[in-house]
């Protein structure tokens, strides 16, 4: 008897439909095509188990099944359920009259017990695109897969309770979430707050003009003076992330298996991988492609810790996605893509030392050794980054003041109003959300300067040997302190301060 049943593959941030045919007819042996992988191939062994201490058995006969699209390669081993399942309903233990409505996915281990799967919520997004009514999966992910309204979800924790329902039917308890309700509950803030941070007065300006603009933002400074510190606290005054994003953020997040009972993401991602990481696990690939650690911190936060330490074929790799905001991945057979709009945070030393220009030191490197340090970040990197910012360690008195700093979330509103006016501004547009996305012609059509103001940027160019890269990361800065003080215009205050925020460009640094 033939019988079908629906599962789903993961390729990138969406799934698509497997139609696993299960045919049991006289004779013996196990056969089972379309493509599997050898966790597929092992299920039989984990299914038979499974059956067997439920008081069922894998029929002794022969049994083919097909997974279809035949010529789409399938992994991972979420496809035992919907195997077992079609087994147990071809050789009619379990009634099976409306298979057809359900998507069945879950990895089972040998006393019938179920397993997390990863892509739970592109799997769901898709069932109900395609017209499923029904979702059974193990209730670990059922959360994440509830998110998506009009598709009724079964969380379940034995393969017993999947029989008993479609055999004696014992009803399943369905899964539901108030989508905006369980998003707006967590929007809380960050453990990590501003007001723990003594000093430091301009950098937390800078933080709040980069969090404003969606700005990409490097420290420069000696160990110790606070530019790890400060980064964490950057998610904090981000503004709260939109339901959209949320849905994109947790999407990403589903695929590598790393939602299960948290349901919707509503936090802003804060990634920080260490320094000896490839480029694969930055940008995303391998053999079966999954995301990297740029398209995590997608809406979110990408900081790189000791910048210089890097790699320098890994940093070459931000290139592309920095500008494009998405990362594809190409395989001889298959291409995949994966968004990437993040905000880069790096900090590194100005030498190998850890100490610049100053006499004081324990340490001192020669300029010869400083050139070769800042060398191992290549020009065109830096070109995009925005501001470039010097930290210096915090004296005694401000250390031991009792005073409390501005917090998170007064700088948070202010930063909200800024991004508000840019949402305003770039409405018409799909692609440039805030202004760090800008292109040149929206640089020119906001960012019209007066003949000061000119004139201003011109001698603050030649003085300082400012490269020509530079020139339109100050306009883009300059619009958003002109934003954050509510300014239409773009005038001379504003680019003074973009121009302090150039560091990297000047003479004496990278020359």
């Amino acid at each position: 008897m033939l019988k079908k049943v629906f599962g789903s593959a993961v390729f990138g941030v969406e799934a698509t439909t497997i139609t696993v045919e299960v045919n049991v007819d006289s004779g013996i042996g196990y056969h089972l095509v379309g493509l599997p992988d050898n966790a597929i191939k092992e299920s039989n062994y984990r299914i038979a188990a499974a059956l067997q201490n439920n008081g069922y058995k894998i029929p002794g006969k022969k049994i083919t099944i097909n997974m279809a699209p035949a010529d789409l390669r399938k992994e991972g081993s979420a496809y035992d359920l919907t195997l077992a399942v079609g087994i147990l309903a071809a050789s009619k233990q379990i009634q099976s009259e409306d298979l057809e409505q359900y998507i069945i996915m879950g990895e089972l281990s040998l006393d019938g017990s179920l397993q997390p799967i990863k892509g739970a919520l592109p799997i769901a997004v898709k069932a109900r695109e395609e017209g499923f009514k029904k979702f059974i999966l193990p209730s670990q992910n059922a959360k994440e897969a509830a998110i998506v309204d009009n598709l009724e979800v079964y969380g379940v924790d034995n393969i017993k309770q999947v029989i008993d329902y479609f055999d004696k039917g014992v009803a399943l308890q369905q899964t539901i979430i108030n989508t905006r309700e369980e998003f707006y509950k967590n929007l809380d803030f960050p453990e990590f707050d501003f007001s723990d941070v003594k000093g430091q007065e301009s950098i937390k300006r800078c933080m709040e003009i980069a969090a404003a603009g969606g700005h990409n933002i490097i420290l420069i400074g000696p160990p110790g003076a606070g530019k790890t510190m400060l980064a964490k606290r950057l998610p904090s005054i981000l503004p709260p992330m939109t339901l959209h994003e949320a849905l994109e953020t947790t999407k990403i997040h589903s695929v590598v298996g790393k939602v299960k009972d948290m349901g919707l993401i509503s936090q802003r991602p804060f990634r920080s991988p260490h320094h000896t990481i490839s480029d694969v696990a930055l940008v995303g690939g391998g053999t079966f492609p999954q995301p990297g650690e740029i398209s995590l911190s997608h809406n979110g936060v990408l900081f790189l810790d000791e910048l210089p330490e890097f790699k320098r074929s890994v940093l070459e790799v931000l290139r592309q996605p920095l500008e494009d905001r998405e990362v594809t991945i190409s395989r001889a057979k298959f291409t995949v893509t994966y968004p990437s709009s993040f905000m880069l945070v790096a900090s590194m030393n100005p030498s190998p030392g850890g100490y610049f220009n100053d006499p004081g030191a324990p340490v001192t490197s020669s300029p010869a050794e400083m050139q070769r340090y800042l060398s191992k970040i290549s020009g065109p990197l830096l070109d995009r980054i925005d501001i470039h910012i010097e930290v210096t360690p915090v004296p005694f008195e401000k250390l031991s003041e009792e005073r409390k700093s501005e917090s998170s979330v007064d700088i948070r509103k202010r930063v909200t109003k800024a991004r508000e006016i840019q949402t305003k501004r770039f409405e018409a547009s799909d692609a440039v959300h805030y202004n760090a996305q800008m292109n040149t012609k929206q640089i020119r059509k906001y960012c019209v300067l007066d003949e000061a103001s000119k004139q201003l940027l011109k001698t603050a160019m030649e003085r300082l040997n400012l490269s020509a890269r530079a020139y339109d990361r100050i306009l883009k800065v300059s619009r958003t302190i002109a934003d954050l003080e509510g300014t239409a215009e773009v005038n001379g205050s504003h680019i003074s301060e973009a121009i302090q925020y150039r560091s990297l460009d000047r003479e004496g640094w990278l020359g």
